[in-house]
């Protein structure tokens, strides 16, 4: 099953597809009209701000489709926090997370075995598509932190490994979110939620209980067993490079593929594979494999596996161009700035506190 298509060309036509009426309205529910620009955003191969202008230039008023905006500006919030805090984000950024049993996370949730069909179907589709509807990432989360009382870090790092729009900020601080570690509350939905947005009707599992159950929920059977996932990275091996000694380099990475970006430059264009990146945040085959294919739309994209002192002692590029990203404070060169949807920078304890600055600009 494809999910998504790699040519710039149809990604632009799926843009152009959006609904933002309709999603604001149905975004919840499995079959609702959700956009599939998610792993296109993530690579960098189409922006937050990009896609606003877009639906605004169409005739979207921005007062009828706020909804559609602020879950684009989530992306952006999300990497601010990371910009801010760094590597704080790989832990409790607030408070520690509530009723931790362990630190790794459901075998029933790697195994799609959990009982819930919805559940179940999805994370067996997950592993073939890369793709999950936002709202069964939030019911696997619940499941594993707040009702198999697994520590967000193990859990968010198998879905991450998966995601063809693995996005770091956006998952680990969703996870927390979830968790409970960056508000007062924890994330829980019962049986009746799952039936309702799926568009299921199963009865008899461990989530068929009034919501007030989980106020003191002990660990389900189905859940007790507990395993870490073995993640791990497969970098193509990568021939000598045939470049252009007096010319720039402009260097891509997993959060950069926009076939845009700085075009009217003749420059060596090289996508850097870092493997020290992928032992920290690993990422599967399909993940790769979805990343070189996007590569396609780049002229003249070569691909270097190794660190960026490996790149630059080899090669000694003459100046190196490359965007902003968290991932890249180790980088020397010319940093172009993202582009973001809106002024708005800086650390922001809640998304409300930052959506009220965003849209006083729209």
């Amino acid at each position: 099953m494809r999910l998504f298509d790699t040519s710039y060309g149809k990604i632009l036509e799926r843009v152009d597809q959006v609904n933002p009426v309709a999603y604001g309205r149905t975004r919840n529910f499995i079959d609702g009209a959700v956009t599939y620009l998610s792993p296109y955003i993530s690579r960098g191969v189409i922006s937050t701000k990009m896609v606003l202008k877009h639906v605004l230039n169409k005739g979207s008023d921005p007062g009828k489709i706020e909804k559609f905006i602020q879950e684009l500006a989530w992306r952006d919030y999300w990497q601010q926090i990371w910009i801010e805090k760094g590597n704080e984000i790989n832990r409790d950024l607030k408070h520690p997370q509530p009723d931790v049993d362990n630190t790794e996370m459901p075998a029933a949730i790697v195994e799609a075995n959990t009982g819930v069909e919805a559940i179940d179907r999805a994370i067996r589709d997950f592993y073939e598509t890369g793709y999950l509807h936002n709202h069964v990432r939030m019911y696997i989360a619940a499941i594993s932190c707040n009702m198999g009382k697994s520590h967000w870090k193990v859990p968010a790092q198998w879905m991450y490994y998966h995601l063809l729009d693995g996005d770091w900020a956006s998952n680990a601080l969703s996870w927390q979110w979830v968790a409970g570690t960056t508000r007062s509350r924890t994330y829980v939905a019962n049986q009746d939620n799952i039936n309702k947005y799926c568009r299921t009707t199963q009865k008899g599992t461990f989530l068929d209980v009034p919501y007030d159950a989980f106020d003191d929920f002990s660990i389900p059977e189905e859940l007790r067993d507990t395993m870490v996932p073995k993640l791990k990275t497969e970098l193509p091996e990568t021939p000598a490079l045939d470049l252009e000694p007096n010319l720039p380099v402009c260097l891509y990475n997993f959060y950069n593929m926009d076939p845009t970006w700085r075009q009217e430059i003749k420059a060596n264009r090289v996508l850097l594979l870092e493997p020290e990146v992928f032992d920290q945040y690993p990422v599967s085959r399909n993940s790769i494999d979805f990343l070189l294919k996007l590569g396609q739309n780049i002229a003249g994209l070569k691909v270097f596996t190794g660190s960026f002192d490996d790149f630059v002692n080899e090669y000694q590029p003459a100046e190196i161009y490359f965007k902003e990203h968290p991932l890249n404070h180790h980088y020397r060169g010319t940093e172009d700035s993202r582009d973001w949807m809106f002024s708005v920078k800086g650390y922001y304890p809640s998304f409300f506190s930052f959506w009220k600055k965003c849209k006083k600009e729209l």
